[in-house]
C-alpha cells in the first residue's frame, strides 16, 4: 500500500471528525459557518476516502475510517464538550482500537 493512500485515509479521517465536531457546533444547522465547513469536511473526507478506495478494499477501509473516526469523535465529545464517557463506552472504544490494530497487523487483506 502506497503511502498516499494511507496519508488519504488518514485525511479523510481527520476531516470527517472536524465536519462531525462542526455538525455539533452548527446547531442544527442555525450556524452558517460552522455548517458550511462542516459540508466543506465531509465532501473532502469522502473524496480523499475515494482516494484511498484505489488500493484498498473498501470494507477494510471503511473500517479503519469509521473506527477511528468514532474514537476520536469520542475524545474530542469529552474534552471539547464535556460529554462523559462511562466505563462500558471507554471498554468499547478500546475494543474498536484494538479492532482496527488486528485488521492492520494480521490481515493479510491490507497490503504492507
Amino acid at each position: 500500500m502506497s503511502p498516499v493512500t494511507w496519508a488519504a485515509l488518514l485525511g479523510a479521517i481527520m476531516l470527517e471528525v472536524a465536519g462531525t465536531t462542526l455538525l455539533q457546533a452548527s446547531q442544527q444547522f442555525t450556524r452558517v459557518w460552522p455548517t458550511a465547513g462542516m459540508a466543506a469536511c465531509y465532501g473532502l473526507a469522502f473524496y480523499l476516502l475515494s482516494i484511498a478506495l484505489k488500493q484498498m478494499p473498501v470494507g477494510i477501509a471503511y473500517a479503519i475510517w469509521s473506527g477511528l473516526g468514532v474514537v476520536l469523535i469520542s475524545v474530542i465529545g469529552a474534552v471539547v464538550f464535556r460529554q462523559r464517557l462511562d466505563l462500558p463506552a471507554m471498554a468499547g472504544l478500546a475494543m474498536i482500537v484494538g479492532g482496527v490494530v488486528v485488521i492492520n497487523l494480521f490481515s493479510k487483506t491490507v497490503g504492507h
